[in-house]
């Protein structure tokens, strides 16, 4: 697919698209750059027009599972493809064999993207992987793209922020690990201190997220919400109270991929204005 952008600059670059300075601030010593790129929640009409050009024209693809096909239909033919997921329950690609797959495709393409769901530098460790590639020599460059903790919940009619419900809004992760090398999350602090909760793969911990919440404080009776493959085919809601939320979930089966929503923004849901979720399935399978 062709760019309905301006071609390259003397420099190989997009207009706009700089290469990042590496560590002794003289430039780089790899050919490629590495563009981290939010490919959104799934509907592919949400992706970006920067990250639809990069798709377009990009020698090497790294991509998660959680994209959908279509946005894999961009690349160009004889573009250089490597999946590498993570999900819970499933064999996954560990972090630093993805670090090194990035630093060996700059060595031999000039445009790499590294395609992740939702927005890179949010719960998408892209934060890790620029901060590898420039210690290692590479040119890196982030691209934002739409979370699914905004999308997610707009799709279901739930807006994040209502001046009737609160100044503040929280986003969390609810999947805890080990090896973070920090304290978890303080799930009662943020019931005294947050009007609002949006919590990322929370599902598997969400029975002690509630417990924990509710021993912070927070009244069980609280407005609560799931949404489950949020802004794709699949898509389902579930509206209830903080007090009932991991036992319906439960119940009815809930799965991941889901954002959970909880505070007074709940209640002021508007189903009429809730888009249509796009006919694609995500996420890909392992």
């Amino acid at each position: 697919m062709s760019s309905a952008a301006s071609g390259p600059n003397a420099s190989g670059s997009e207009p706009g698209e700089q290469a990042v300075l590496g560590p002794d601030g003289l430039g780089n010593s790899l050919p490629g750059t590495v563009y981290l790129v939010g490919a959104g929640p799934g509907d592919p009409d949400l992706l970006t027009l920067k990250a639809h050009r990069l798709l377009s024209r990009c020698d090497a693809l790294v991509y998660d599972s959680l994209v959908p096909r279509a946005l894999l239909d961009l690349v160009p033919e004889g573009c250089e493809c490597h999946f590498v997921g993570k999900r819970r329950g499933h064999h996954s690609v560990p972090q630093p064999t993805t670090n090194a797959v990035l630093v060996e495709l700059a060595q031999r393409h000039r445009c790499i993207v590294r395609l992740k769901g939702g927005d890179p530098f949010l719960f998408g460790r892209g934060g890790e992987e620029a901060a590898h590639l420039v210690k290692q020599g590479v040119a890196v460059q982030v691209v934002p793209g739409v979370t699914a903790g905004i999308a997610a919940p707009a799709y279901a009619g739930i807006p994040v922020t209502h001046r009737r419900a609160g100044s503040s809004v929280t986003f969390v992760t609810g999947h805890e690990e080990i090896d973070k090398g920090r304290p978890g999350v303080d799930w009662r602090g943020l019931a005294r201190s947050s009007d609002g909760l949006v919590i990322y793969m929370g599902l598997h911990n969400l029975t002690q997220i509630c417990a924990e919440l509710m021993a912070g404080g927070l009244a069980g009776s609280t407005p609560a919400a799931v949404v489950q493959q949020g802004t794709v085919t699949g898509q389902r809601q579930l509206i209830t109270t903080l007090a009932d939320l991991a036992e319906r979930v439960e119940a009815e089966g809930f799965g991941s991929p889901a954002i959970v929503v909880i505070g007074a923004v709940v209640a002021e849901r508007i189903p009429q204005c809730a888009p249509e979720p796009a006919l694609v399935e995500m996420p890909i399978p392992f």
